[in-house]
């Protein structure tokens, strides 16, 4: 079946609550129905495309890498404005590129675009991790919500702290966010208006995998149909 517009799925929320698991189940369960999908990460400033653009600037200005994860170092460098601001903006255009020509290209070719994370989760990480840049005022920044595509379909999984630094130690994530973080994060993720209205349906990380599955492919396959039959 080909998609007659750009259809977007966006799974966000909390580590290790189960979006990796149901992307894939979901990817099988739109294939299935005869549709062509395809899947992407994206997280202001973690990319393959942020890191490439980083190395190109290096190049350019003759600068030392910055360390990647969490460290003295790395916080020392990022502590200074100029720094933070350049590693902002490129972080911004790699998803500028990401939202604005790589979705609308796949959307050409006639395929459903599921983003693991979007704009929400990246508002979330600037907002943390530069509580005092302003990054929202950014030119770039409000050319980047003006022009990345709405989502159809947006799921929002919940999961308690505890729960997740659990997970993050059986997947041994290399740099885990502190309790602290997590706790604000989940904070966000539940009272933020960004992740609130008509299109967001809530997970709840603790469901059985085929509960939640079940509910997400019945609300994507909804919005599939009415797509194509419009």
């Amino acid at each position: 079946l080909y998609i007659k517009k750009i259809v977007i799925i966006v799974f966000s929320g909390v580590d290790g609550a189960g979006k990796s698991t149901q992307i894939d189940l979901l990817k099988k369960q739109i294939e299935e129905q005869g549709f062509s999908v395809s899947s992407m990460w994206s997280r202001g400033g973690y990319t393959p495309g942020f890191e490439l653009l980083k190395k190109s600037v290096r190049i350019v200005l003759g600068k030392k890498p910055i360390p990647s994860g969490r460290d003295e170092k790395r916080d020392r460098a990022m502590s200074n404005s100029l720094i933070s601001r350049l590693w902002l903006m490129i972080a911004m255009l790699d998803l500028l590129v990401l939202y604005a020509i790589t979705i609308r290209i796949k959307s050409l070719l006639g395929k459903v675009v599921i983003c693991d994370r979007y704009l929400g989760d990246t508002f979330i990480d600037f907002s943390l991790n530069f509580p005092s840049s302003n990054f929202e005022k950014m030119w770039l920044w409000k050319l980047l919500v003006v022009i990345s595509p709405k989502p159809d379909a947006s799921f929002l999984f919940i999961l308690p702290v505890e729960e997740s630094m659990h997970r993050s130690k059986l997947k041994n994530e290399p740099f885990p966010d502190s309790k602290e973080v997590l706790e604000q994060r989940l904070e966000i993720y539940v009272a933020s208006k960004l992740f609130n209205g008509q299109n967001w349906s809530k997970i709840d990380g603790l469901d059985s995998i085929d509960s939640s599955a079940n509910l997400i492919k019945d609300k994507v396959l909804s919005v599939l149909n009415h797509i194509n039959a419009s």
